[in-house]
C-alpha cells in the first residue's frame, strides 16, 4: 500500500500570510515519524507586500507562543508596542469618545454578566460610564501598561493585550523560524499553473526561470488576487461592499512622538475613518474610506491633516473589495490571508484570520487523497468566522447617530444580515447579548460597541433585581476602587518598553542573522 500521506506543501506567497503559515506547518511537521513532509515557499520579487504598521488581537501571544518565541526578542525585532485595545473618536456622533478594551468587566455576578447589574445600577443613576469596570481601559487613558499579574482573578489581571508591530519586520521573524526548521524558499514569479486533466487538482506551478514546482497541497497566500483559489479553482467571490462599503486606503507613515499609547485610534472621518497605530520606530496612519462619497485626493487630503506628525513618505495606495471567496478549500488549493477574503482593518481582524485558519488546516489536515468532509470542514468553519467578524465590523457603522455626510446617512439606511439585526434588537430591547461565533468577539467587545454608540437597554433581565442593591453597590465600588489603585502604580507604557523591550533604531532591514527564538537548553 503507498503511503497516503502529503509529502510536498508548495506555499504561493510570502509576507505575513505565507510566513504565518510556513512556521508553524513546519514545525507541526517536524514532530512526525515518517516520511519527511517538505515544504517549499514561492515568493515573487515583482511582487509587493501589504507591510503597514499592524495592529493585533490578544490571542497573537498564544501563536507565538505555540511556536516558542522568545517574547522579548520578538517585540524587538518588529518595534513592538503594547495595545490594551481600540479607542474610537467621533463614531457615535462628533464628539463621541469610547474604548473597546481587552478584557472583561469583572467576575460574573449571581452566575450573570457583570454588564447587566451595572445596568441596573445605571438606570437608578448611582454608578458612571461601563468603562470605568474595564481595567484595560482605564490603563489606556492613563497611558499606563504592564503584563497581567498573578493567578487569582484580580484587578491585575482582569484584563489582556495584543501588540502593535512592523508586519514585515514579523514576516521576517517568521521567515528565520520556518527557514531553520527547513522550509525551502524560492525567489521567482509563477507563469503558469498546471492541473491535472483527471480531477483539476492543481500538479505544479511553472516559474518564470523555467523551473516545474510540483507538489500534493498548495496554500494560496497571492493576496487579493487569489492566483490559485481564483484563477485556477474558481472558487468564486462573496461581495459584501453593500454592506462594508469602504473599499479604499492610504497609508502613510509619521514620525513617533509622545505619549506612546498603549492602543490603536480608530477616528470617524466623513467619508470613512483613520487609523493611528504607535510602533517604537514610528507612528502607522491610514484612512481607509469609500470612493463613491470622496476622491482620492480629498481623501489623501484628511488622511495628512489628521496626522500628529511629519509623514516620513507619500501615502501609498490600496484597493479592495470586502467580502470573502465562496470556497477558501477547493481540491487541493487552501487560501489563507488576502486569497480567502478582506474585511477591512477596523477590528485589526486580518492577521487573526490568517492565524485561524492556519489552525483549521492544522486540525482538517488531509491526506493525499483529500476526504471532501475536511473541506466542507474547513469552509463552515472558516464562513461562519468571516460572518461573524462582518456582523461585529458592520455594528460599528449602522449604530452611528452621524448625519453630517452622505456616506453616514449611507451607513444609517444600509441593509444589514438579519444575524446581526437580531443582536442589536435583542440587547436594545432586553439588554441580552448573543454572541454566533465562539471564537470571535466575546460578549464584552459587543457590549463595548453598543454602549459605546449610545444604544442603552430600555429594560433589564427580571432576575437581575433579586439582589440587594446595596449590596451590589458596595461590590462594584469596590472594584472601582481596585482597579484604580492597581492602574495608579503600574509604570507608563513608554517607561515599560524603555526598562524591558526597548529595540535598537532602524538602519537597513534587519537581516537573517538576528532571530527571535528562544534558544534551546
Amino acid at each position: 500500500m503507498s503511503d497516503p500521506s502529503i509529502r510536498k506543501i508548495v506555499i504561493v506567497g510570502g509576507g505575513t500570510a505565507g510566513w504565518m503559515a510556513a512556521a508553524p506547518l513546519a514545525q507541526q511537521l517536524a514532530r512526525l515519524a515518517g516520511p519527511v513532509c517538505q515544504i517549499v515557499l514561492i515568493e515573487s520579487p515583482d511582487i509587493g507586500t501589504i507591510g503597514v504598521g499592524e495592529a493585533t488581537l490578544p490571542t497573537i501571544r498564544n501563536y507565538n507562543r505555540s511556536l516558542g518565541l522568545d517574547g522579548v526578542e520578538f517585540i524587538k525585532r518588529t518595534q513592538g508596542s503594547f495595545k490594551l485595545g481600540i479607542e474610537f473618536r467621533d463614531w457615535g456622533h462628533l464628539g463621541n469618545r469610547f474604548f473597546h478594551g481587552f478584557g472583561d468587566f469583572g467576575p460574573p455576578i449571581d452566575n450573570r454578566s457583570p454588564y447587566m447589574h451595572w445596568l441596573r445600577l445605571h438606570r437608578a443613576g448611582k454608578v458612571p460610564s461601563y468603562e470605568e469596570w474595564s481595567t484595560s481601559t482605564v490603563m489606556a487613558r492613563s497611558n499606563r501598561f504592564t503584563p497581567p499579574q498573578g493567578d487569582r482573578p484580580s484587578a491585575a489581571n482582569a484584563y489582556s493585550f495584543a501588540f502593535h508591530f512592523d508586519a514585515g519586520l514579523y514576516a521576517a521573524c517568521l521567515r528565520d523560524y520556518a527557514m531553520q526548521r527547513g522550509v525551502q524558499r524560492i525567489e521567482s514569479t509563477i507563469v503558469d499553473v498546471e492541473l491535472r486533466p483527471e480531477d483539476g487538482f492543481v500538479a505544479a506551478l511553472k516559474l518564470a526561470d523555467g523551473r516545474r514546482i510540483d507538489g500534493d497541497l498548495f496554500i494560496d497566500c497571492s493576496g487579493f488576487r487569489g492566483l490559485l483559489i481564483e484563477g485556477a479553482m474558481h472558487a468564486g467571490y462573496e461581495d459584501w461592499s453593500a454592506l462594508l462599503p469602504c473599499n479604499s486606503a492610504l497609508a502613510v507613515p509619521s514620525a513617533r512622538v509622545g505619549p506612546l499609547t498603549p492602543y490603536t485610534t480608530s477616528t470617524a472621518k466623513g467619508s470613512g475613518w483613520q487609523w493611528r497605530i504607535p510602533l517604537q520606530h514610528r507612528t502607522g496612519n491610514g484612512h481607509v474610506y469609500c470612493d463613491h462619497f470622496t476622491s482620492d485626493g480629498q481623501a489623501e487630503q484628511v488622511l495628512l491633516q489628521g496626522l500628529d506628525s511629519e509623514p516620513l513618505g507619500d501615502p501609498r495606495q490600496l484597493r479592495f473589495t470586502t467580502g470573502r471567496r465562496r470556497s477558501s478549500w477547493v481540491k487541493n488549493v487552501v487560501a489563507l490571508g488576502l486569497a480567502s477574503g478582506f474585511l477591512e482593518p477596523l477590528e485589526s481582524t486580518s492577521i487573526q484570520l490568517i492565524m485561524d485558519g492556519v489552525g483549521l488546516l492544522i486540525e482538517n489536515f488531509p491526506g493525499r487523497d483529500f476526504q471532501p468532509c475536511l473541506a466542507a470542514e474547513f469552509n463552515r468553519r472558516v464562513a461562519n468566522q468571516y460572518a461573524s467578524i462582518r456582523d461585529f465590523i458592520i455594528l460599528h457603522y449602522k449604530l452611528s447617530r452621524r448625519d453630517d455626510s452622505d456616506f453616514w446617512r449611507y451607513c444609517a439606511a444600509m441593509p444589514v444580515p438579519d444575524s446581526l439585526l437580531h443582536q442589536i434588537e435583542l440587547f436594545r430591547s432586553t439588554g441580552r447579548m448573543v454572541v454566533f461565533d465562539s471564537i470571535g468577539f466575546s460578549e464584552a467587545s459587543f457590549v463595548s460597541i453598543l454602549l459605546g454608540m449610545g444604544v442603552v437597554p430600555q429594560t433589564c433581565h427580571p432576575f437581575i433585581d433579586g439582589i440587594d442593591e446595596t449590596l451590589l453597590l458596595q461590590h462594584f465600588q469596590r472594584l472601582h476602587s481596585a482597579i484604580k489603585n492597581t492602574v495608579a502604580a503600574m509604570p507608563d507604557h513608554a517607561e515599560y518598553i524603555d526598562r524591558n523591550v526597548r529595540a535598537d533604531p532602524i538602519a537597513p532591514i534587519p537581516g537573517g542573522n538576528k532571530n527571535c527564538l528562544r534558544q534551546a537548553a
